[in-house]
């Protein structure tokens, strides 16, 4: 029933915001997973082995209680392992380098051996409240975001230091050649190399949560109160869809190759994959 109720909203909502025929739209559902996914807050698309990470807070957000893990989806929404990592605290953001999956897990970064699905190390942040999403550039550094505190923090060689402070509400990150993107708030930020910070769109209705690139200078945002947005480069903003009475929409996986994005729901406990039309 459910789904049902979810596809008449979808309807309504992407025949509101995606008239123009030129405009990128959103496919309706290709497939929901909805079973042993509790509360999922990101996703990470894997091509090279056809998976998806999904990280499961399974309680509260903020709250240290080894409750959470990563769970592993098939390309098709099918659960590959619902266990693969235990043990977390409320994990959130996800990203890979070479073998080595990291996370976001309230305070500290956490580092998984993904061959052998081994928790390899645990980096404590002193002073992070709420770490949420996490990047990584060619050589290997790590950006963290702390959004209860503003800040995003850099990890290098199992070190960590202050990268930048004063960033409203820091969620959503994107590595890209040499800028860093961020989702600061409602506001979708550029911070060069020397740290200097270009706003590329402004005005989301709601604090922004995950950040895809799709090519272009463009951008897939979504908004954790339940919309997502397409985000040209020259800061534009196009609703894509607005399900904020139904559920949430969380940090998104994307797939390039297929143009498919992957949705965490949360409080719905599902990932709906959609793809770019």
């Amino acid at each position: 029933m459910r789904t049902n109720i979810f596809l008449i909203a979808f309807t309504i909502s992407t025949a509101a915001f995606t008239s123009a025929k030129s405009q990128i739209k959103l496919s309706a559902p290709i497939w929901e997973a909805n079973k042993n996914l509790h509360i999922p807050e990101s996703v990470l698309y894997r091509g090279d082995t056809k998976e998806l990470y999904v990280s499961l807070i399974d309680g509260a957000g903020n709250v240290k209680d080894g409750k959470g893990g990563i769970a592993i989806l098939n390309l098709d929404g099918s659960m590959k392992n619902p266990e693969w990592i235990t043990g977390l605290n409320a994990p959130k953001g996800l990203a890979i380098y070479k073998n080595t999956l990291y996370i976001a897990d309230i305070t500290a970064v956490v580092s998984v051996d993904i061959p052998s699905g081994k928790i390899k190390s645990k980096l404590e942040i002193d002073g992070a409240v709420f770490l949420n999403d996490i990047t990584v550039d060619d050589k290997g550094t790590l950006y963290i975001s702390d959004t209860r505190t503003n800040k995003i923090y850099e990890v290098k060689n199992n070190s960590y230091s202050l990268y930048l402070a004063n960033v409203t509400s820091a969620n959503g990150l994107k590595w890209i050649k040499r800028d860093l993107f961020v989702l600061a708030g409602t506001e979708l930020w550029k911070i060069n190399d020397k740290k200097q910070v270009t706003v590329i769109a402004k005005s989301l209705e709601k604090v922004g949560d995950g950040i895809e690139p799709i090519g272009n200078g463009d951008f897939i945002v979504t908004c954790w109160a339940g919309i997502i947005y397409h985000v040209k480069a020259d800061g534009t903003l196009h609703k894509l869809l607005d399900v904020q009475a139904i559920m949430n929409t969380a940090d998104l996986g994307y797939n390039a190759k297929d143009k498919i994005i992957y949705i965490p729901t949360f409080n719905q406990n599902s990932v709906i994959a959609y793809q770019l039309k």
